[in-house]
């Protein structure tokens, strides 16, 4: 005798075991990953829940929640189920999560090695797929009083405006910058172009008192430091 077997949508599942109710009975603590996924993907498709979609898309990533921060509209489409206003969705949570603010820990840290800088900006800028330049103001004690991103470009570079470095040096009353950049390639060795440009700051610091005490480059587990390694 054939029987037909129908995979259960969340709608059929106990009430304890739907996520978003089991969110709201239970904190978001109890929740899983794919079931935290599965409240941000929505619903599912026909015979197919919302919870087995986001454990597909998350298997595709080894559940490395790292690797889904880097899969872009255009990856999740991929998968069945998940269009376009749901990728879009998938990608602003996880973008969220990186903003999220860090006052606690950030707020007047003071960077007492180029480790320090490192750990502060790793967050913001590893998993990139183009460079972006980002600039760590301290104060007279070294503790950081801001930071920002200067320009975003390509998978080979990004246009830096000096004026707009030692603007924002000013506007926060800054004695120090850390500059800062990433190299998507994996790559942290600085070009030469990376050497001038260093230099060029470095320059224009000194005649606005402003001391320039590093430049970081970034990549995904790892970092080069120009003061480290005495070329700053």
């Amino acid at each position: 005798m054939n029987t037909i077997s129908k995979k259960l949508s969340i709608k059929d599942w106990a009430e304890e075991d739907r996520p978003r109710e089991k969110l709201l009975s239970k904190g978001k603590k109890h929740l899983t990953e794919a079931e935290l996924l599965a409240i941000v993907i929505g619903s599912g498709i026909r015979n197919e829940s919302a919870l087995n979609l986001s454990q597909k898309v998350l298997n595709h990533v080894n559940n490395d929640l790292n690797q889904l921060t880097q899969l872009s509209v255009s990856d999740l489409i991929t998968f069945k189920g998940i269009g376009e206003a749901r990728a879009v969705s998938i990608v602003a949570a996880m973008e969220l999560s990186d903003r999220r603010p860090k006052v606690d820990t950030d707020k007047k840290k003071k960077i007492q090695s180029s480790r320090d800088a490192f750990n502060h900006l790793q967050g913001v800028m590893t998993g990139l797929q183009h460079e972006e330049f980002w600039l760590l103001l301290l104060n007279r004690g070294n503790k950081v009083v801001a930071k920002h991103i200067v320009s975003r470009g390509g998978i080979s570079g990004t246009v830096i405006d000096n004026k707009i470095i030692f603007k924002l040096a000013l506007q926060h009353t800054a004695s120090s910058i850390i500059l800062c950049h990433n190299h998507p390639s994996g790559n942290v060795q600085p070009s030469q172009a990376d050497v001038n440009l260093t230099k060029k700051i470095k320059a224009g610091g000194e005649m606005m008192d402003i001391k320039v005490l590093d430049h970081i480059i970034i990549s995904e587990r790892k970092y080069y430091s120009f003061a480290d390694e005495g070329i700053i």
